[in-house]
């Protein structure tokens, strides 16, 4: 029960991958599948008020061992994976005492490099777990559940100190759905952490603002012999409406706390043409500030042309930075923080280029940071994770609820 490495490794084998632009939640069978191996799984481990919603979101809680009263807690792990890469038919490849240089993924037609990946060097005499070159790992955020269901393990085995602690697996957090259905009174803990983070020490407590946007336009397609004055050609206006945007302002030309544009697919023809946009950045002013830029962008383009043709904009709030809400309650990232040192990991505070479920779960009343899995290189065939970096999450983890049991009883402030 107490097996780390296979627990994670029966994880990535469900196919969990989440799919966008699907209605239903969770937007894939295979993660209602996961979610009722981990019902299952969490039962016979002994959890207490298991539940798996129609939303495909599974809950439970460890009861506390302690006689004193201990702020219920909550831990947050999501089971879909990325829909940029496949997650069928994962295989992980262990490298143990890794000593340097590429890694063969499965035959060797793909490696692992620490030239196109640096952070490789700082990994020399750990166990590493890899892709076979073929799929994604699922780490992301496979390595989360594991952590979270082993670090509960062994509170109890350990008979450690705690109060009750919640834990929940969500679905659909790649495509920002699954969060909306999460029942946070049903929940019932005070805060929260994810375990969705990268790196050993990342603690992260704010992220993006997210918005989704469509372009759509809408052309006139004749005969190119004769199209002289009345040919409007779609993907041509496509091409420049994407070149008004500020071409540095892309995720491969940002870094830290600088947001972007992000043109993530484009189709079409002469007739009509779709392109997919998402926006990110932190300061809210300047989130909405890209939000209008798109519709001028739009209306420059679009500036004279025939009345049946035009371009259409639409844009869609995903979440914003958690920011504003978690830093009401700076005991949650304080804890986190003694945790981590209390383990001889330093705390790395660093925003998130992205968002997880806490971004949603915080502005619906559950201050819930981000706290680091060990994974690297997420969403695509490069992905890997340290053994040595899932076992200090998962010590983080247990501290995190000691320290929570061990404040309340020597009555110490948690505001």
């Amino acid at each position: 029960m107490d097996k780390l490495l296979d627990r994670f490794f029966n994880y990535v084998s469900f196919d969990t991958q989440a799919k966008a632009n699907v209605k239903n939640v969770p937007s894939t069978e295979g993660q209602f599948k996961l979610a009722r191996a981990l019902r299952q799984e969490m039962i016979e481990l002994g959890f207490e008020q298991v539940s798996l919603s129609e939303h495909g979101c599974v809950m439970g809680t460890l009861p506390g061992n302690v006689a004193w009263s201990v702020p219920t807690i909550g831990f947050i792990s999501h089971l879909d994976t990325s829909p940029d890469f496949s997650g069928k038919n994962v295989v992980p490849q262990i490298v143990e005492n890794y000593r340097g240089g590429d890694i063969a993924l499965g035959i060797g037609d793909e490696v692992l490099s620490p030239v196109m990946f640096p952070i490789l060097h700082q990994m020399l005499g750990q166990t590493l777990i890899t892709t076979d070159g073929k799929t994604l790992l699922g780490a992301d955020d496979k390595a989360g559940i594991a952590e979270i269901l082993t670090a509960m393990v062994r509170l109890k085995q350990k008979n450690v100190p705690h109060g009750e602690i919640r834990v929940a697996f969500t679905p659909d957090e790649e495509v920002g759905k699954g969060a909306h259905f999460f029942e946070v009174d049903a929940f019932n803990a005070e805060w929260a952490y994810t375990v969705d983070g990268g790196g050993v020490g990342e603690l992260e407590c704010e992220n993006f603002n997210a918005a989704a946007v469509t372009v759509k336009i809408v052309g006139n397609n004749v005969h190119p012999g004769s199209a002289k004055g009345v040919m409007v050609n779609a993907l041509s206006l496509a091409s420049r409406f994407h070149q008004a945007l500020p071409d540095d302002e892309t995720p491969e030309n940002t870094e830290g706390y600088q947001g972007f544009y992000h043109l993530g697919s484009i189709k079409g023809n002469v007739e009509r043409a779709e392109m997919h946009y998402i926006l990110r950045d932190f300061e809210r002013e300047g989130f909405e500030a890209r939000k209008r830029k798109m519709i001028e962008v739009a209306q420059k383009v679009g500036r004279g042309l025939p009345r049946d043709c035009y371009i259409e904009v639409a844009i869609e709030d995903n979440y914003y930075n958690m920011r504003e809400q978690v830093a009401k309650h700076p005991h949650v990232i304080k804890l986190a923080q003694q945790a981590m040192r209390d383990c001889d990991i330093e705390p790395l505070m660093k925003p998130i280029r992205g968002g997880t479920d806490g971004a949603q779960l915080s502005f619906k009343g559950l201050p819930c940071p981000n706290l680091f899995t060990g994974g690297y290189n997420f969403h695509g065939k490069h992905e890997f994770i340290t053994l040595e970096g899932m076992e200090k999450a998962v010590a983080v983890i247990m501290r995190i609820a000691t320290l929570t049991a061990d404040r309340a009883k020597n009555k110490s402030s948690f505001s």
